[in-house]
């Protein structure tokens, strides 16, 4: 009887080991499976992730820009090269306007972030109000360049200081303004754009540096105009109200356009000695008015000529997007161009 109770336990022990070495050798087979597995998956996503990069590179870099108007010379030129650079190099480029309506360029970056661009260049009609959407394009790992204002939610910030560029641009004036009048007293109109906080900012440099440098000058107009056509229509209405205006201070190239072809229908073929406007951005209309004797005296060039801008704006988007580290800020030179050193800025 002890035999055989002894031989059950015996036989019931080594179904338990043998039931415990099959569980073994089992989850040791699904472990090694599960592993096999996991390295498989890894590799493919491996493979998948390096094959659209190959794809990527295959098919260059997709650069959207969303600027606040093309009808603004300056950055229509400035797209031009950057559009024009991006089709050397193999990669693409979608520009959009929104015409100065923060809402639209919300829109248009969204879209953007939607059609999977791999950088974003923006020139932010109010940065304030693009901080989320750019923060959404910076997650899905899409580069995010904001020109022209210092955002939070960006890879880098290309970026003038406003204030000191209007200063400066005052500043040129005044020292105009004491040289050709006595005692420095003269009429002055001043073409600015208070709708967008920076050329707020700028605008409000021109009037501190004149009054600073040429306190004796007096602004009799102030009008907005961002582009030729407003600062043609603005400065024939400031001509007709107030005929002894000689000076002009534009917070851009657009609005110093148009003042110098009013000036023109103003005096015909005679441009005075005296008369002059002052403003930035190195234009194509700025330089021949320059190079033709007519009443744009001098411009601070912001890095340089608009082509210069695209190409520099989108040299330093390529680099970031190589690996180069760039500081948050990246801050752009004011050069006061006049007709002494004009041929040396053009030729950069």
């Amino acid at each position: 009887m002890k035999k055989k109770v002894l031989a059950g336990m015996l036989a019931a022990m080594m179904v338990v080991g043998l039931t415990a070495c099959g569980g073994s050798q089992e989850a040791a087979s699904t472990d090694s499976q599960e592993t096999t597995e996991a390295t498989d998956t890894a590799d493919d996503a491996a493979a998948e992730d390096t094959a659209k990069e190959d794809t990527a590179k295959e098919g260059g870099i997709h650069i959207g820009c969303a600027v606040q108007t093309l009808s603004n010379q300056v950055w229509a030129q400035q797209m031009e090269e950057i559009t024009s650079r991006a089709k050397a190099d193999g990669n693409e480029v979608t520009v959009v306007d929104c015409d100065e309506n923060a809402n639209t360029q919300i829109d248009q970056i969204e879209n953007f972030i939607t059609s999977g661009v791999d950088a974003i260049i923006v020139q932010p009609v109010d940065a304030d109000a693009l901080e989320d959407i750019c923060k959404e394009a910076l997650d899905q790992g899409i580069t995010v360049v904001c020109w022209d204002e210092e955002m939070e939610n960006s890879s880098f910030n290309w970026v003038i200081e406003n204030y000191d560029l209007g200063k400066e641009i005052g500043s040129q004036a005044a020292d105009w303004i004491n040289e050709k009048f006595d005692n420095g007293e003269v009429e002055v109109a001043v073409l600015g754009y208070p709708q967008t906080p920076i050329l707020l900012e700028r605008e409000n440099g021109i009037l501190d540096a004149l009054k600073e440098k040429a306190p004796n000058a007096t602004v009799v107009a102030n009008q907005p105009a961002i582009d030729t056509t407003e600062g043609l229509n603005a400065m024939e209405t400031i001509l007709q109200a107030n005929p002894d205006v000689k000076v002009v201070c534009t917070i851009g190239g657009g609005g110093a356009a148009g003042a110098n072809e009013a000036f023109k229908g103003f005096y015909g073929s005679e441009v005075p000695d005296e008369v002059g406007i002052f403003s930035t951005d190195l234009t194509d209309e700025a330089v021949a008015s320059m190079q033709n004797g007519e009443f744009n005296r001098m411009v601070v060039a912001i890095t340089g000529n608009s082509y210069k801008c695209g190409d520099t704006v989108y040299d330093l988007t390529i680099s970031y997007e190589n690996g180069e580290q760039l500081d948050h800020n990246v801050y752009r030179d004011l050069i006061p161009v006049t007709i002494d050193n004009l041929d040396e800025m053009i030729a950069k």
